[in-house]
C-alpha cells in the first residue's frame, strides 16, 4: 500500500474533526517555537561571552603625526612671529 492511498483514507477521518474556524498550531508548534527561543538565548548567551573576551586595541596610524607634536610646531611657529610683528623683539 502506498503512502498517498493511506494518506486518502485518513483525509474524511480528518474532516469531520476539523473545526473551520478553529485552527491552531497545537502543542508541536508552541514546542518548536518554545525551542527555537532558547536556542536564540543560548546563542546569544554565547555572543556576549565571546564579545567580552575580545581585547581590541587600534594600532595608531603610522602616517598620521602624534597629536602633541602638532601643537608644539604650531606654537614654535606662531611664537616668533607674534613677537615680530609687535615690534619688542
Amino acid at each position: 500500500m502506498y503512502a498517498t492511498q493511506a494518506l486518502t483514507q485518513l483525509v474524511p477521518l480528518a474532516a469531520d474533526e476539523l473545526d473551520k474556524n478553529k485552527v491552531t498550531p497545537g502543542v508541536l508548534g508552541f514546542l518548536v517555537f518554545a525551542a527555537l527561543a532558547v536556542g536564540v538565548w543560548f546563542l546569544m548567551k554565547s555572543m556576549n561571552r565571546h564579545m567580552g573576551r575580545v581585547n581590541f586595541e587600534e594600532a595608531p596610524d603610522p602616517a598620521a603625526e602624534p597629536a602633541g607634536t602638532e601643537g608644539e610646531k604650531k606654537a614654535a611657529a606662531s611664537g616668533p612671529a607674534k613677537a615680530n610683528s609687535s615690534g619688542k623683539g
